[in-house]
Order: structure tokens, then sequence, then C-alpha cells
């Protein structure tokens, strides 16, 4: 097979559909691997930086960036003409929820339609966006048929789910273990060899694109259940005064059949608040009500009430109402040591401050501004300089750069949400 060739001897050109926190990353690593690389996107910002050489995403190194790009290996551009030439073809591009929590499938529709208009013969495309199971199907295939391809003698199409964790040491896009599920027996064997030529992990084949599309809705779905049933455990914890955070630890402690999750002020982030929600949506066609998995969604939403609660009966103990409080949140991004705030749980609790009209700012020194995705208004970061004036500091991201200790000597009152200061005891310090 002469595409199995090309991938072989690395002549084959690879197109990367969406330059965002999944395609940057992959386009970075399948260039390091001796490709050409084109990334397609539709925003002039991402265009235009990776052109410039200039990197825009946490999990990319700057340095590596800019040499893959003078030297020609990567370029961008919003031309899906120049996907006729390419071999190998992935698609990364948003997979949102609308208003009403159901998919929305029109990125991947766009770009599918505008591929399927432009590719030749001996392609593989492979959609790599999270997505409800039979994605792959109902508009890859269907859309590549309509156009007069032959799916597995002609054309190769699979699912191969992201699985990018930001801020992670330890495990990026090239070390990360790859799932596929090709539409056909050769669709596997193509996309097996790419990845293992291009990763330095292993690729584990399954049978469909369904099994694939629902493997990663269920790893997603595991996070998020059981996140809720930490959050349970902190409600009722809170109502029997007892100590979650040390029941955990406690918990720990047994070698098997336990795995730790915390509680916090809500999920955040372009998985775990999302991906539950694609199958909860499919579920319906076949009418089956995924109770289990709502329910955990909303807890987990709930949360963010839950800490303004909590952080207004700690105010009202001291003699302050909520809405004559001086609050300062430490902490935007929705997990520690990133710049990703998507979904990030300040975002509910800044809505529900401001409707109590609770005076409040922000620091995060990962994140020196940031505009609400709901309101569209615009917070700045401020400096740590007077934190003895705000009558309560709640620590919404437990971010490494933030010395702890010096914290909470300085504040009032600290409402700890991630076990942030788990080695500090302080009478000021509440935890959640």
């Amino acid at each position: 097979m002469k595409l199995l060739e090309k991938i072989q001897n690395k002549s084959a050109l690879v197109g990367v559909v969406g330059l965002g926190y999944v395609g940057l990353p992959m386009a970075v690593t399948v260039a390091r691997k001796g490709f050409k690389v084109i990334g397609i996107d539709t925003s002039d910002y991402a265009v235009n930086h990776v052109n410039d050489g200039e990197n825009y995403i946490g999990d990319v190194d700057d340095a590596e960036l800019k040499k893959i790009v003078k030297n020609g290996s990567l370029k961008a551009s919003f031309d899906y003409k120049l996907m006729k030439n390419a071999d190998v073809i992935m698609i990364a591009v948003p997979t949102p929820l609308d208003k009403y929590q159901q998919p929305n499938s029109s990125f991947v529709r766009s770009s599918v339609k505008s591929l399927a208009e432009n590719v030749s013969k001996d392609t593989l495309i492979i959609l790599e966006s999270t997505t409800y199971p039979g994605t792959t199907r109902e508009i890859l295939v269907r859309e590549f048929e309509k156009n007069g391809f032959q799916i597995g003698k002609d054309i190769f199409i699979a699912f191969s789910p992201e699985r990018v964790d930001p801020g992670n040491k330890d495990y990026k896009t090239s070390n990360t273990p790859k799932i596929v599920g090709g539409i056909t027996e050769n669709c596997n064997k193509v996309s097996k060899k790419f990845y293992e030529t291009i990763l330095d992990a292993d690729v584990f084949l399954v049978s469909s694109p369904e099994i694939a599309e629902m493997e990663k809705i269920y790893e997603n779905t595991f996070r998020n259940i059981n996140i809720a049933l930490a959050n349970e455990m902190t409600i009722l914890c809170e109502k029997m005064e007892i100590d979650i955070w040390e029941v955990i630890e406690a918990a720990k402690t047994k070698p098997y059949g336990f795995m730790a999750f915390y509680p916090g002020p809500g999920v955040g982030g372009h998985c775990i608040p999302l991906d539950p929600f694609y199958l909860t949506w499919k579920a319906r066609e076949y009418n089956y009500h995924t109770r289990l998995i709502e329910l955990a969604g909303e807890i987990n939403m709930s949360m963010p009430t839950f800490v303004v609660n909590k952080a207004a009966k700690l105010l009202n103990e001291k003699g302050i109402s909520l809405s004559r409080a001086n609050i300062l949140l430490l902490g935007a991004a929705y997990k520690k040591d990133i710049a990703d705030f998507r979904e990030s749980p300040i975002l509910p609790l800044i809505s529900i401050l401001e409707k109590n009209s609770a005076k409040f700012v922000y620091n995060d020194p990962h994140i020196p501004e940031f505009i609400h995705e709901h309101t569209y208004k615009k917070y700045h970061s401020v400096n740590l300089d007077n934190i003895e004036k705000y009558d309560l500091v709640i620590i919404l991201t437990a971010h490494s750069a933030y010395d702890y200790d010096d914290i909470v000597k300085r504040a009032k009152l600290i409402l700890d949400t991630r076990f942030a200061c788990k080695k500090i005891n302080a009478e000021n310090l509440i935890r959640l």
C-alpha cells in the first residue's frame, strides 16, 4: 500500500485541522518526527501566530515551535485546498455544548464537508475531537461516501480520541497511549502505523469507531461521577461537622479498591464538564435516561453555589454580610499551574457573587485577564500586596506559585476549596 510506504519513510504530508489545545500539540509532535505538516484553522490569531513561530498553548514548547516553523516543517493556513496533497489528515476541532447541553457538531460537519470536497484518494482521515458515539460513521463516512469515496479502499477513516491533560508534566501528546477505532480493518492498519510512527507510546486498536468514541466518554464520565461523589460527601460532611479531607486521606491508605478523588468549587476544562452530556444526549435516541451521569453533573454544577453559601456563612459569623464584603479570589484557571480557564468554576462563582452584590477581585499568575464567556465582562488580575485588606480570601486554584504560608499569615479569613493549605493549621483557615 502506497500510503503505508509514505508513512514509513515519512514522506507523507500531514494535515491538522484545528490548531487549539489538541491540534497544535499534535502538529508539533508530528513535525518533530520528521513529517511536513500543514495546519488549518479559521482563526486569524492561530494561523498568524503559528506562521510567526509564536506559541499560545501551554503544552507546546516555545523554542521547538519556532524551530519547526523556521525549518519549514510546519505552516498554517485557512485554505482547505491545500489538503488535496495531504496523505494523512487529523481533525481536532471544537465540539462544544449548546445552551441546552446538547452537542454542537457544526465545527466537525463544516471541516468534514470542506475536506470531502478537497482531499484525494489514498488519504487517511482521523477524527480526534471528543464527541458522541456514532459521529465518525454518521458524519465522516456519510460525507465522504457522498463525494464518491469508498471507505477502506481509496480512503481510510478512523476515530482516535485525544488524551490531552493540560499541565501534566509526565504525560504529553507524544507519550500518552493511543486508542484507534477504524471503519475497516485497512483503516485500522493504516492508522496504527501512522500513530506508531509519530508517538513514543503504545497504540491500541479497537473494533470500531463507536468503541473508541464511547471509551473516551467513559474515561471522563468516570472522573465526573467520582468527583461528584467527593463533592456530595463534602456537603454531607459539612452538615455532620466532619473533615472530608481527613476522610479522603484516611481512605487513601487502602492499597486496593479505592482511588482518591477530591472535592472542589466545581469542575472545569475541556472534557469533564462536557463529555458526559454527549452521552446523555445520545442515550435519548435509545429511550434511555442516564440518571447517574446527569445527577453527577447536577452535583458538580451546584458546587459554586455551595462555596458562596459557605463564604456567606463564614462572613456572617464575623458580622459582615456578603453584599458588604471585600473578597479576593485566588486562581482563575480550572486546574493548577496552567493558563486555561475554559469552563472554570470561577465563571459561575463570580456570577453568583455579582448577583449578591458582593465586591471581589481575583489573582492568577497564569491569567492576567480574562473575559467571562457568558457575560463578556472583562476582569483583570490584581497583585497580592494588600491581602490584609480583604474580608475573605477564597482559594479556587492551587497554583504552585502561591506562598500559602504567607497568604495564611496575612489574610483575615481564608476559605480553601482545593486543600492547598493542607500542611497549615490556623484559626483563620477554613477548608471546604
